[in-house]
């Protein structure tokens, strides 16, 4: 984009459909955006999710087969490695919305992510990068660990690709839901659709590793793996730079921060201010019944009154005159803050699902390597595979939840998304619940049985999984994309991953918190999860415990959503204003 361009594009009130194409001219709307133009994003999402999830999916047999750490640790390097390339995905966020805009985001953070898989294959191929050969299922023999140069090789890889794939994840998201105008009825109604095809999309990424690329894994040997990967993320970035021409770019308009920083200054310097009762006296207030046609201008709303102070002028006419931005804020800037405080508690009611996510990533792979793997005499089952299972169902479920359950409850709810993303998070919350009642139970019965129980067993805990994501995932980014105004799609869009990231951390502060609450030492060893040997370790009761949490959860979520209101001006539906003024209950 071009200096001038640039400059006209930084007002605070910039329209939320301002959009220019690769050149930074403005977009013409029959040859930029649209399905044609998403198509490319849903497509790097496809391969990128494919060569991630194909060492995270199995990366946990890889440190501790090749690494030789112990099993509990090797799960925390795991759920430490996938929470961190969440948690970087506000980075992503924030630099896209500010300074780089979501295309060169993506881009200069894929060939970072394509490095780290390239140097991960390189170590995994070179024997003199890794610890000897060893058996860690030995008891006569103690296996070194990877350390010195070889554990510094192995973890500048892995978070390579943790801060490419970090920053890119929000970026294609909001970068395929950019191409759909919200000021245009048709397309607008088409952004429900393209989050159901997105995750589709991921589906069909996360089969393709969790069968193929994990088969390549066990068969060629993980060097081969992760030299798969980084061809499938060279793929990726193939097919992101072929729809340069037909993207519709969100403009930067410098840091996020700053706006929420003067908000919060000003509210602060006038916290003494009295809020006037009448709400046409703060600045830049508008009217439920002067409604601009786009949603740039936030109608107010109740919510957090203590913020409003920061809109209120002076009383002395000199004063009122010299006050800069940082001591009066218009009622959208104000209403923006409001929003952001708004999303948090929704936010945090799905770590909870995301620290059962990351139990199936980790104990739930190493309970399949305890089971009975064999199909038919001559092949065996990845254990890892096993997460393909929700995927090949959700291949089916996603076209049928499009195309039967959204036009069904469309017409019984009049609302354009079939039931709201709130309702849709909420019937996911609730039916993660029964996954780990189903892993408690059937790890029950494999540590009961006399010999080995087929590894069909874990498939309910993987399916009842996939159904609530479907729900949860989707249903959230949903929510998220259609809460943010122009300039915050991207980074609003990495809570939905930060989520992941807190729940996978919680999920290593659990497994150590068990450990130790529940050794008879209280430093870890002998606890539920202490041994290298799930035929010692109670994990059954591991699963219970989280079960316990997932319900609490689910009625700390209900108590949140019925507070949450939406902002008139972002309403979910096209409903009159004052339809939204009351909150809305899952």
């Amino acid at each position: 984009m071009d200096g001038q361009t640039r400059q006209n594009f930084k007002g605070e009130a910039m329209d939320a459909e301002v959009s220019v194409d690769w050149r930074g001219r403005a977009c013409k709307p029959n040859k930029h955006g649209g399905m044609r133009a998403a198509v490319f994003v849903l497509g790097i999402q496809a391969f990128e999710i494919m060569a991630i999830a194909a060492v995270g999916n199995n990366l946990i047999t890889y440190v501790f087969n090749e690494m030789h750490y112990p099993l509990s640790k090797s799960a925390n390097v795991v759920t430490n490695f996938i929470g961190t390339v969440f948690l970087l995905s506000l980075l992503g966020g924030f630099l896209s919305d500010s300074y780089l805009g979501s295309f060169w985001t993506m881009l200069i953070f894929g060939f970072v992510e394509l490095s780290g898989f390239i140097l991960l294959s390189v170590q995994a191929h070179l024997p003199q990068l890794r610890p000897p050969q060893c058996n860690m299922l030995s008891k006569e023999v103690q296996c070194p660990e990877a350390s010195g140069l070889k554990a510094l090789i192995f973890f500048v890889a892995l978070y390579l690709v943790a801060l490419g794939s970090g920053c890119l994840k929000p970026n294609m998201i909001s970068h395929g839901a950019d191409q759909f105008r919200k000021d245009d009825p048709k397309q607008s109604k088409k952004l429900s659709t393209y989050f159901n095809t997105a995750y589709f999309s991921f589906c069909v990424g996360e089969l393709i590793a969790l069968t193929v690329l994990v088969y390549v894994q066990t068969r060629s040997g993980m060097d081969v793996g992760f030299g798969v990967s980084a061809a499938a993320m060279a793929m990726g970035l193939m097919c992101l730079v072929s729809g340069a021409v037909f993207y519709r770019n969100k403009p930067p308009q410098g840091s996020i921060f700053a706006p929420i920083a003067k908000v919060l200054v000003a509210a602060f310097t006038k916290r003494k201010q009295v809020c006037p009762s009448n709400i046409d006296m703060l600045h830049g207030s508008q009217t439920n019944t002067v409604r601009k046609a786009d949603a740039s201008n936030l109608l107010h709303t109740e919510k957090f009154r203590f913020l409003d102070k920061a809109c209120i002028r002076s009383s002395s006419p000199s004063t009122r005159k010299e006050e800069s931005p940082w001591q009066l804020c218009t009622v959208t800037q104000v209403e923006q803050v409001k929003i952001l405080l708004s999303v948090v508690p929704i936010f945090a009611c799905t770590i909870i699902f995301n620290t059962i996510l990351a139990q199936l990533q980790t104990f739930s792979v190493q309970q399949g390597v305890a089971m009975d793997t064999r199909l038919t005499r001559t092949f065996s089952i990845p254990p890892a595979s096993l997460q393909s299972i929700p995927y090949l169902l959700m291949l089916l479920l996603v076209p049928l939840y499009e195309t039967a359950f959204v036009p069904l409850a469309r017409r019984l709810t009049a609302n354009p998304s079939g039931i709201s993303p709130l309702q849709r998070v909420g019937v996911g919350l609730f039916t993660v619940t029964f996954s780990m009642v189903s892993a408690a139970l059937v790890e029950r019965k494999r540590r009961n049985s006399h010999h080995p129980i087929s590894i069909f067993w874990i498939t309910p805990q993987f399916l009842i999984f996939g159904v609530s994501e479907m729900f949860t995932a989707v249903g959230l980014i949903e929510f998220f994309y259609k809460q943010s105004l122009a300039g915050m799609q991207s980074f609003l869009t990495a809570m939905t991953y930060c989520s992941y990231s807190f729940g996978f951390y919680l999920s290593s502060v659990l497994v150590a918190l068990v450990n130790r609450v529940t050794s008879g030492g209280g430093d870890g060893d002998g606890g539920w999860l202490g041994e290298n040997d799930l035929n010692k370790d109670r994990l059954d009761l591991f699963y219970w415990v989280l079960a316990g949490l997932s319900v609490l959860n689910f009625f700390n979520y209900l108590f949140w959503s019925r507070w949450y209101s939406y902002n008139p001006s972002l309403s979910p539906n096209p409903a009159s204003v004052g339809d939204y003024a009351d909150v809305e209950p899952v």
